[in-house]
């Protein structure tokens, strides 16, 4: 495919996207629309197209992890809709988003997608006060009708061109400013010189004072409405264009008010002779077109500009003692009075197109930018107070609406509560050009104070971690967060282990990245060592650099580096390394960035390895607790699975054992409160004390009576349920006994299943003198028995009688040949769920007595 065609297909994919942007502002009554694409690697979310508000002004937003808890994420991954009337719904919901952009508006985000394929997600931001009520049903509406008629659109293109909707993190999004009443009127003409004849559009007949409708098109008429001092030099122009052919620029003075002569000029045209009263002043500019033969020289065209509104805006605020001021959507200056100058002591070179807070050392403070974009988002007005140095107090305020803001600056008095100033402000040198491989200390410590869109990656990347309990998920939020967030392709992650690098996670399309780093000693002279020993990171940005100060390193693909040292409480924890395919230039913000970043990451690492030993011992003790294996016995077939949950240490109380006797054998399930290692303890004594009470032949009762009594008199404070069984092969029957317990379920021979309607007594451990009564339980040949713990049926705002019943149902249409098959059919939902808030215990035994054959 040639480049032409590829950048016709890129050109009309954006001509979708901008579209789209402002038909769901505009339809929704919003200020501001951002349509996101999916990335490459699927991790992410890329802004693509803006209409309103610049992509600079929301901060770290133009790459978004799908994983994360935004709303466009969401959105994207679930498919729903995710509508937030105002502030405080957002930090209900959305909590990350509400402190990363603590402002006052809604927002609305929708999926953007055709036939099952999600593409990326729409949103729309609106001004919205407390107490707002969003978006209308009928909005809403509109959003979606926009996503789906956007998403048909590039699945239409997709088909015919091979687009594959995807968006590069380093293409600038397509953005399209709010719209705003121009300053400026431009009209367009075409002047037939030799036949006396004018062409004109709308505008042009609009800045003369000419009717369209009745305009007779004669260029004397036109010469009517100037004053009648610049008819001459309005005709001198035309000829001077025809003979040399050059472009032509005149001042023109044009009579104010509609006129009463032929096709709508004035008579006479008289009035004001020698004076400029009445009339205002235009620009004309014009030239002769490239015509063939003798039409060369007989045509004069071009535009006539009329800026009175932008000249008058601006001689009525020079002519004001307050400081006056324009902002662009992003925070730039676009225009400032003298006053302003005056009271700020800068130049208009110094501050126009730069934001103030970068322009002027006193103001580069994260509170001023935060006043900006907070009158920007909530499109709110705002002020503020600043102390220029030495001692002179100024008052500031913003006035914003969609293209920009208008700000105001004054003279004030010191306020009660400000601080006498100390002295002569200090002042920072701006920070000098690092080398590649320079540190990031050289560059940093001069820095600017850090912006809003540093803050939000920092709260963004430990929000995150906060939710990450293991070694390996710290590594996979870090992924998710870092590569997104600076446009990565690799990440290795190693710990220190016995004074060795030791790789740990790594993920990205180029296999061996950074393989040999793994194993190597903390003295060796390579970078992902010395950042560790030295404290300090280490950015990259070619591979020449890198050969230079470490020739002979393997680059594998890869073009710039960020070796990042995970120290954590001083002590040397790991180093985290980003790789870029293409070669990236570390800004100041950057390295400040990923400086700070990496400590969140080393702490993390470090509570996640106290986690993972913790665990490790939790896990060893309860395998060990737990049966090895169940024993065999004729006529029965047992088998039992563990499941633990996805919370907390993964280690509980369940428990389940399978106990011969002489007249019997004894089958116990059982679940002590809690997820901790004390659960875990308690559970070995209780297995322990069943087992005593069964070996000595108490009855079904009185075992879960010794049972109860133990557990109290352990002193721990926890309860436990349980179910016990002494299941009798000769009599064909059973004598069930249950502490609060599930009830265990009778599967029949022709797979019609039952769900036991025992006597159940308490709980184990809250009276010392419970009784627990015994059921009898028939056993036809061929059944089989399942008792489990509630872990398996238990939902939440569901009742467990619910789920109990669906495991009925599951028992009785499970297609299995043997025992572990049906095992794991039953535990085959809980099995594929990322999310368990308990464990399960499952115990499964078939009754087939040598009599009846298998």
């Amino acid at each position: 495919m040639g480049r032409s065609t590829v950048r016709e297909e890129t050109a009309e994919r954006d001509d979708l996207l901008a579209a789209a942007a402002v038909k769901a502002v505009q339809g929704a009554g919003a200020y501001a629309g951002s349509v996101f694409l999916r990335s490459r690697d699927r991790r992410s979310l890329v802004l693509a197209a803006t209409c309103g508000v610049p992509p600079s002004l929301l901060g770290g937003w133009g790459l978004v992890p799908v994983s994360s808890p935004i709303p466009v994420a969401v959105a994207y991954g679930s498919g729903r809709t995710i509508h937030l009337t105002d502030a405080d719904e957002t930090m209900r919901r959305f909590p990350q988003l509400a402190v990363a952009l603590p402002y006052a508006f809604g927002s609305c985000s929708v999926p953007v997608g055709a036939g099952g394929e999600t593409f990326g997600a729409l949103a729309v931001v609106w001004a919205a006060p407390p107490g707002s009520d969003g978006l209308t049903k009928t909005q809403r509406r509109h959003l979606r009708a926009v996503a789906n008629r956007l998403g048909a659109s590039l699945a239409a293109l997709r088909d015919r061109t091979g687009d594959p909707l995807e968006a590069d993190a380093g293409t600038a999004p397509v953005e399209t400013p709010a719209p705003y009443a121009p300053a400026v009127r431009a009209g367009l003409f075409d002047w037939d010189l030799a036949a006396g004849t004018l062409t004109a559009d709308g505008d042009f007949c609009a800045i003369f004072g000419l009717d369209p409708e009745t305009f007779d098109a004669r260029a004397d008429t036109l010469a009517s409405r100037l004053h009648p001092g610049d008819r001459a030099a309005f005709r001198a122009a035309a000829r001077t264009a025809a003979a040399e052919g050059r472009v032509v620029s005149r001042a023109l003075r044009v009579r104010e008010g509609a006129g009463a002569g032929p096709g709508g000029g004035a008579e006479g045209g008289g009035e004001g002779h020698g004076s400029s009263e009445g009339y205002r002043t235009v620009v004309l500019w014009g030239r002769v077109p490239d015509l063939p033969g003798d039409r060369a020289r007989t045509h004069l065209v071009g535009v006539v500009i009329d800026a009175r509104a932008g000249h008058a805006a601006a001689a009525a605020v020079e002519r004001l003692r307050d400081g006056l001021f324009s902002l662009t959507p992003d925070g730039r200056v676009s225009y400032a009075n003298r006053s302003l100058e005056q009271l700020l002591d800068v130049s208009d070179e110094e501050v126009v197109g730069h934001c103030l807070w970068d322009a002027l050392p006193w103001l580069s403070d994260p509170a001023i930018e935060y006043q900006h974009r907070s009158a920007m988002v909530s499109q709110t007005p705002t002020s503020f107070l600043v102390c220029r140095p030495p001692d002179q107090w100024l008052a500031f305020s913003l006035h914003p609406d969609p293209s920009g803001v208008t700000g105001r600056v004054v003279p004030t008095g010191r306020p009660d509560a400000a601080p006498e100033p100390a002295g002569p402000p200090t002042t920072t040198a701006p920070p000098q050009p690092a080398s590649p491989t320079a540190p990031a200390s050289s560059t940093t410590a001069a820095a600017a104070p850090a912006r809003l869109g540093v803050m939000y990656h920092v709260l963004q990347l430990g929000s995150a971690l906060t939710e990450a309990v293991t070694t390996h998920q710290v590594c996979e939020v870090v992924a998710d967060q870092l590569l997104p967030a600076f446009g990565g392709q690799q990440l290795a992650l190693y710990a220190v282990r016995d004074g060795m690098m030791q790789l740990i996670f790594h993920t990205g399309h180029h296999e061996g990245f950074l393989d040999w780093l793994d194993g190597m000693p903390l003295h060796a002279p390579l970078p992902g060592t010395e950042t560790l020993t030295s404290g300090v990171p280490l950015f990259i940005e070619s591979q020449q650099s890198l050969s230079q100060g470490y020739p002979g390193i393997p680059v594998g693909g890869v073009n710039s580096w960020a070796y990042l040292p995970l120290i954590a409480s001083g002590r040397p924890a790991g180093t985290c390394v980003l790789g870029f395919d293409e070669i990236h230039h570390f800004t100041a913000k950057d390295r400040s960035v990923l400086t700070a970043l990496a400590g969140l990451i080393a702490q993390a690492l470090e509570r996640a390895r106290l986690y993972d030993s913790e665990f490790a011992l939790a896990r060893g003790l309860q395998q060990a607790l737990l049966p090895h294996r169940l024993p065999v016995l004729p006529g029965l077939r047992t088998t039992a699975r563990y499941l633990p949950c996805t919370s907390g240490m993964d280690i509980g109380g369940d428990w389940y054992d399978v106990i011969p006797a002489t007249d019997g054998v004894s089958l116990v399930i059982g679940d002590v409160e809690g997820h901790s290692i004390a659960a875990a303890a308690t559970m070995a004594q209780l297995r322990s004390a069943v087992r005593a009470f069964v070996a000595v032949g108490h009855a079904p009762g009185d075992v879960l009576a010794g049972a109860n009594r133990t557990l109290i008199d352990l002193g721990t404070g926890l309860l436990a349920s349980c179910c016990y069984l002494r299941l009798d092969p000769v009599g064909h029957r059973a004598w069930a006994v249950r502490a609060g317990h599930p009830p265990p379920l009778l599967r029949h021979p022709d797979g019609h299943t039952d769900v036991l309607d025992l006597e159940t007594g308490p709980l184990l451990g809250v009276d010392h003198s419970s009784d627990y009564p015994q059921t009898r339980v028939d056993l036809p040949p061929g059944c089989a028995l399942a008792l489990y713990t509630d872990g398996l049926v238990e939902e939440r705002g569901t009742p467990i009688d619910v789920g109990i019943d669906h495991l009925r149902t599951s028992m009785a249409h499970a297609r299995a040949d043997s025992l572990d098959e049906l095992a794991d059919r039953l535990l085959h939902h809980a099995q594929r769920s990322s999310y368990r808030a308990d464990d399960i215990a499952l115990l499964l035994t078939e009754y087939r007595p040598a009599a009846t054959g298998r």
